[in-house]
């Protein structure tokens, strides 16, 4: 198979979500998706990024981070490089179907902290396929620069579901799911219009996360909640220093509304429902370079 040359695409503004949601579902029946098959290498590159500080304002609300201060959270650049994500899994020449797809992990490097009201370039890009035991797995990198420099970076992994004789990696140490719990540190009671507000901060306003009624069409009995926000909303009560790295695996959904315990010990951060039976989220946090 000829694989196309890697090439550089420069937008001259934030891709429109909603069309690119609507492309994605209607092409995502045609999918047929493998981890040999082709995948689009444009980087999508936008340049002269000002952040809306009113819609940052609602995002730190709806995640529980300190509204005010001129500097970014560690998630918020996930949610400014997301549109242009979008535009690549939305497209034609991207091999897994957008309806149904899991984000799975993520993994961020912030290199310093960022100011709110700076200028930023954003890029994009599908770094690669990769066989999963559940199906196909694809890694999409951000990246964040003001003055040529790298100052943000993040690392997502989405699964497509399907029948596959992959098998799984030799598996070191304990899995996740089966350690200890953490010490819980507070109960969240989640109300159910989280998904919601998430969706209005972010942009991320896909139905599973909005209504019951949309959520039962793919096989949720309720709303569930966007992964990226509960990673942000155990960030915004952990802390991160301004220079971070921080890994997170989405384990289980959480259902709206819904109680979940938060717990944290030294770096590592978790939630989990069923009174600590059911770990929704595993992750941890620390320093970048590493000490």
């Amino acid at each position: 198979m000829t694989t196309a040359a890697p090439t550089t695409s420069t937008l001259t503004g934030v891709p429109a979500l909603a069309p690119l949601l609507a492309r994605g579902a209607l092409l995502s029946p045609l999918r047929r998706p493998r981890p040999d098959a082709d995948f689009p290498r444009t980087r999508l590159v936008l340049p002269g990024l000002r952040v809306d500080l009113a819609r940052l304002a609602a995002y730190e609300r709806a995640c529980g981070f300190a509204t005010g201060a001129d500097a970014l959270p560690v998630t918020y650049p996930h949610v400014l490089g997301f549109p242009l994500a979008m535009r690549l899994m939305s497209g034609r020449d991207f091999p897994l179907p957008l309806l149904g797809l899991v984000h799975t992990s993520i993994g961020i490097t912030r290199r310093t902290a960022l100011p709110a009201t700076a200028e930023y370039e954003l890029a994009v890009h599908v770094e690669g396929l990769a066989p999963h035991r559940r199906g196909t797995e694809a890694t999409v990198v951000t990246e964040v620069r003001t003055g040529g420099d790298l100052v943000w970076e993040s690392r997502s992994t989405y699964l497509a579901r399907h029948r596959t004789t992959a098998r799984p990696p030799a598996a070191g140490g304990t899995p996740a799911g089966e350690r200890d719990p953490l010490p819980a540190r507070a109960e969240w009671h989640l109300a159910g219009d989280v998904g919601r507000r998430y969706g209005a901060a972010s942009g991320d306003r896909n139905p599973i996360h909005l209504h019951p009624l949309t959520a039962r069409l793919f096989g949720f009995p309720r709303a569930i909640a966007h992964g990226m926000w509960t990673v942000a909303r155990c960030l915004a009560e952990h802390g991160t220093p301004d220079a971070a790295v921080v890994r997170a695996e989405f384990r289980a959904p959480v259902l709206l509304p819904g109680t979940v315990a938060y717990g944290a010990e030294d770096g590592r951060f978790e939630l989990r429902g069923d009174g600590g039976r059911r770990l929704h989220l595993s992750g941890e946090v620390g320093p970048y370079p590493a000490a």
